[in-house]
Protein backbone atom coordinates (compact mmCIF):
# COMPACT_ATOMS: atom_id res chain seq x y z
CA UNK A 1 0.00 0.00 0.00
CA UNK A 2 1.22 3.46 -1.69
CA UNK A 3 1.49 6.58 1.32
CA UNK A 4 -0.75 9.01 -0.12
CA UNK A 5 0.98 12.55 -0.73
CA UNK A 6 -0.93 14.51 2.10
CA UNK A 7 0.44 11.61 4.43
CA UNK A 8 3.80 12.29 3.57
CA UNK A 9 3.46 15.98 3.71
CA UNK A 10 2.25 15.50 6.79
CA UNK A 11 5.42 12.90 8.19
CA UNK A 12 7.39 15.16 6.58
CA UNK A 13 6.23 18.40 8.06
CA UNK A 14 6.53 16.80 11.55
CA UNK A 15 9.94 15.65 11.07
CA UNK A 16 10.69 18.99 9.90
CA UNK A 17 9.32 20.49 13.27
CA UNK A 18 10.83 17.88 15.12
CA UNK A 19 14.48 19.12 13.91
CA UNK A 20 14.05 22.97 14.11
CA UNK A 21 12.73 21.96 17.85
CA UNK A 22 15.99 19.79 17.96
CA UNK A 23 17.97 22.71 16.67
CA UNK A 24 16.93 25.65 18.75
CA UNK A 25 16.80 23.81 21.69
CA UNK A 26 19.39 25.37 24.18
CA UNK A 27 21.62 23.44 25.83
CA UNK A 28 21.57 23.74 29.24
CA UNK A 29 24.50 25.88 31.14
CA UNK A 30 27.12 23.38 32.45
CA UNK A 31 26.47 22.62 36.48
CA UNK A 32 28.41 24.67 38.84
CA UNK A 33 31.31 22.47 39.29
CA UNK A 34 30.91 21.14 42.86
CA UNK A 35 33.33 22.13 45.44
CA UNK A 36 34.14 19.12 47.38
CA UNK A 37 35.32 19.04 51.16
CA UNK A 38 36.94 15.99 51.25
CA UNK A 39 40.64 15.87 51.27
CA UNK A 40 42.90 13.45 48.84
CA UNK A 41 45.37 12.16 51.05
CA UNK A 42 44.34 13.06 54.60
CA UNK A 43 46.66 12.13 57.69
CA UNK A 44 45.26 11.71 60.54
CA UNK A 45 46.12 12.50 64.34
CA UNK A 46 44.96 12.08 67.80
CA UNK A 47 45.35 13.70 70.59
CA UNK A 48 44.97 11.46 73.93
CA UNK A 49 44.99 13.34 77.38
CA UNK A 50 44.18 11.72 80.67
CA UNK A 51 44.12 12.86 84.07
CA UNK A 52 43.30 11.52 87.44
CA UNK A 53 40.59 12.50 89.71
CA UNK A 54 40.11 12.27 93.14
CA UNK A 55 36.25 11.54 92.94
CA UNK A 56 34.21 8.62 91.84
CA UNK A 57 33.54 8.32 87.88
CA UNK A 58 29.71 9.46 88.38
CA UNK A 59 30.09 11.62 90.33
CA UNK A 60 33.05 13.18 88.22
CA UNK A 61 30.46 12.75 85.19
CA UNK A 62 28.03 14.21 87.05
CA UNK A 63 30.01 17.70 87.51
CA UNK A 64 31.59 17.90 84.01
CA UNK A 65 29.78 15.41 82.08
CA UNK A 66 26.89 17.38 79.93
CA UNK A 67 27.44 18.24 76.30
CA UNK A 68 27.52 22.02 77.00
CA UNK A 69 29.67 21.61 80.25
CA UNK A 70 32.03 22.30 77.82
CA UNK A 71 31.26 26.02 78.06
CA UNK A 72 32.33 26.00 82.24
CA UNK A 73 35.41 24.05 81.99
CA UNK A 74 36.68 25.51 78.75
CA UNK A 75 35.54 28.67 79.80
CA UNK A 76 33.58 30.17 76.48
CA UNK A 77 29.79 30.51 75.90
CA UNK A 78 28.06 27.25 75.26
CA UNK A 79 24.30 26.39 74.60
CA UNK A 80 22.36 24.02 73.01
CA UNK A 81 21.32 25.25 69.37
CA UNK A 82 19.60 22.45 68.25
CA UNK A 83 18.48 19.03 70.30
CA UNK A 84 18.36 18.39 74.21
CA UNK A 85 22.09 18.40 75.88
CA UNK A 86 22.72 14.91 76.26
CA UNK A 87 20.89 13.51 73.42
CA UNK A 88 22.11 12.01 70.32
CA UNK A 89 22.20 14.75 67.72
CA UNK A 90 22.36 17.69 70.10
CA UNK A 91 24.32 20.60 68.67
CA UNK A 92 26.35 22.94 70.84
CA UNK A 93 27.26 26.44 69.67
CA UNK A 94 31.13 25.36 69.92
CA UNK A 95 31.85 24.91 66.71
CA UNK A 96 28.91 23.59 65.73
CA UNK A 97 29.59 19.92 67.45
CA UNK A 98 26.78 17.51 67.19
CA UNK A 99 26.52 14.63 69.79
CA UNK A 100 27.29 11.16 67.88
CA UNK A 101 27.61 8.69 70.34
CA UNK A 102 27.09 8.31 74.40
CA UNK A 103 27.38 5.87 77.38
CA UNK A 104 26.45 6.10 81.23
CA UNK A 105 30.09 7.77 81.43
CA UNK A 106 31.07 9.17 77.86
CA UNK A 107 30.55 11.01 74.99
CA UNK A 108 31.52 11.51 71.37
CA UNK A 109 30.97 14.54 69.14
CA UNK A 110 32.17 15.42 65.71
CA UNK A 111 32.13 18.73 64.05
CA UNK A 112 30.08 18.91 60.60
CA UNK A 113 31.51 19.76 57.12
CA UNK A 114 31.86 23.09 55.66
CA UNK A 115 31.70 24.62 52.40
CA UNK A 116 34.21 27.07 53.69
CA UNK A 117 37.02 24.86 54.33
CA UNK A 118 38.01 21.01 53.90
CA UNK A 119 36.84 18.59 55.91
CA UNK A 120 39.12 17.48 58.51
CA UNK A 121 36.96 14.56 60.49
CA UNK A 122 37.55 16.45 63.46
CA UNK A 123 35.92 13.85 66.44
CA UNK A 124 36.20 13.87 70.16
CA UNK A 125 35.47 11.68 72.86
CA UNK A 126 35.54 12.79 76.53
CA UNK A 127 34.79 9.44 79.14
CA UNK A 128 35.19 9.25 82.84
CA UNK A 129 36.69 5.91 83.85
CA UNK A 130 36.36 4.32 87.23
CA UNK A 131 39.56 3.48 88.75
CA UNK A 132 38.80 2.71 92.55
CA UNK A 133 35.60 3.36 94.58
CA UNK A 134 36.89 6.92 94.99
CA UNK A 135 39.05 7.33 92.30
CA UNK A 136 38.42 8.03 88.63
CA UNK A 137 40.45 9.26 85.31
CA UNK A 138 38.91 11.69 83.04
CA UNK A 139 39.85 10.75 79.50
CA UNK A 140 39.80 13.35 76.07
CA UNK A 141 41.02 11.95 72.81
CA UNK A 142 40.97 14.11 69.46
CA UNK A 143 40.91 12.74 66.57
CA UNK A 144 41.35 14.62 63.22
CA UNK A 145 43.18 14.94 59.61
CA UNK A 146 45.81 17.90 59.62
CA UNK A 147 46.56 17.16 55.75
CA UNK A 148 45.50 20.87 55.14
CA UNK A 149 48.21 22.34 57.07
CA UNK A 150 51.34 22.70 55.83
CA UNK A 151 54.23 20.10 56.68
CA UNK A 152 55.96 22.89 59.00
CA UNK A 153 52.45 23.94 60.59
CA UNK A 154 51.12 20.54 61.96
CA UNK A 155 53.51 20.50 65.17
CA UNK A 156 52.24 23.78 65.90
CA UNK A 157 48.66 23.41 65.97
CA UNK A 158 49.36 19.85 67.81
CA UNK A 159 50.73 21.81 70.46
CA UNK A 160 48.31 24.24 70.55
CA UNK A 161 45.42 21.73 70.65
CA UNK A 162 47.39 20.16 73.31
CA UNK A 163 48.03 22.79 75.50
CA UNK A 164 43.98 23.72 75.08
CA UNK A 165 42.58 20.16 76.31
CA UNK A 166 45.02 19.50 78.77
CA UNK A 167 44.22 23.14 80.78
CA UNK A 168 40.11 21.80 79.66
CA UNK A 169 41.41 18.48 81.75
CA UNK A 170 42.74 20.34 84.26
CA UNK A 171 40.06 22.47 85.08
CA UNK A 172 37.37 19.36 84.87
CA UNK A 173 39.65 18.02 87.38
CA UNK A 174 39.42 20.95 89.42
CA UNK A 175 35.43 22.22 88.79
CA UNK A 176 35.02 18.03 89.84
CA UNK A 177 37.35 17.69 92.92
CA UNK A 178 35.21 20.69 94.49
CA UNK A 179 37.50 23.86 93.71
CA UNK A 180 37.03 27.03 91.59
CA UNK A 181 38.80 27.64 88.05
CA UNK A 182 41.73 30.33 87.78
CA UNK A 183 40.92 32.94 85.41
CA UNK A 184 40.56 32.47 81.55
CA UNK A 185 43.74 32.94 79.63
CA UNK A 186 43.61 35.84 77.11
CA UNK A 187 41.82 34.60 73.96
CA UNK A 188 43.90 34.65 71.17
CA UNK A 189 43.38 32.05 67.63
CA UNK A 190 39.76 30.79 69.53
CA UNK A 191 39.26 27.05 70.53
CA UNK A 192 39.62 24.36 68.35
Amino acid sequence: MQPTFAKTVVIAALALAGLARAAGAQTPPPAAAATSVAVEHPTYTSIPLETVVNKPAAEVWKRVGKFCDIGEWLQIPCTITSGTDGEYGAVRSVAGEVLVGKTELSYTYTQTARNDRPYNLYHGTLEARPLTATTSKLVYVIFFDNSMLADDARDADKARRIATFSRALQNMKTLAEGGTLPPPPARGRGGQ
